[in-house]
């Protein structure tokens, strides 16, 4: 017999935080946005600057009640990593009905759920071995860290993840970025004489904006 996870009246979610601000990385830069950013993730990125695990359980209903002191109608899903949330079509299901433009950020191992307008996949290279295994098929945007050599990862992503645009992002320790190795990766991924793809800098702006 299948199991059918049905959704309680008002389902609780792991919320890191819920403000508004601009979208800082990516194609959408600059974006008005409210950010739902959501606890617990199937990766541990020793470079993560997200502390997934301060999060406190809020009832849907609370959620949609803090969403209207907002003025943006975009939402942008995050973590953590928001696919391995419990009763994620719910949520996604009442931000729709209430009319927002739904974007999520997703490490790109699990499925993006067909409620999402728009789709960030960042796949990490430290756990290469697992995206054999599972990946994403199709995305808006592909968004790879250069924590190290990361070249042969990006190439085997782009034979894996179809997407619009594709992106190498410098990698944050102790408050250095790696910018220089991280353009110089872009140059050789992009001077390939058959290179499927072109490859573009995204950067974390809003850090340098000074917003969240």
């Amino acid at each position: 017999m299948t199991r059918i996870d049905l959704a309680p009246a008002d389902p609780q979610y792991r919320i890191v935080e819920i403000f508004e601000s601009l979208q800082g990385e990516g194609w959408n830069t600059g974006m008005p946005a409210i950010f739902v950013r959501l606890g617990k993730c199937n990766l541990a990125c020793s470079w993560c600057d997200t502390d997934y695990l301060k999060f406190s359980m809020m009832p849907l209903s609370e959620i949609l009640g803090r969403l209207k002191n907002y003025t943006a109608r975009n939402i942008i899903i995050t973590g953590g990593e928001p696919t391995i949330q419990p009763h994620l079509n719910t949520l996604l299901d009442a931000l729709k009905n209430a009319g927002y433009r739904l974007c999520i950020e997703t490490n790109g191992l699990n499925p993006a759920p067909p409620q999402i307008d728009y789709v960030a996949a960042s796949p990490k290279a430290c756990y290469a071995a697992k995206y054999e295994k599972s990946c994403i098929a199709a995305a808006d945007e592909v968004r790879i860290v250069a924590d190290g050599d990361v070249i042969s990862f990006c190439e085997a992503l782009e034979q894996k993840i179809r997407a619009r645009r594709y992106y190498l992002s410098p990698c944050e320790q102790n408050g250095a970025m790696n910018i220089y190795d991280t353009i110089r990766q872009i140059g050789i991924l992009n001077s390939r004489p058959d290179a499927p793809v072109h490859w573009q800098l995204s950067v974390q702006t809003h850090k340098w904006a000074g917003i969240e």
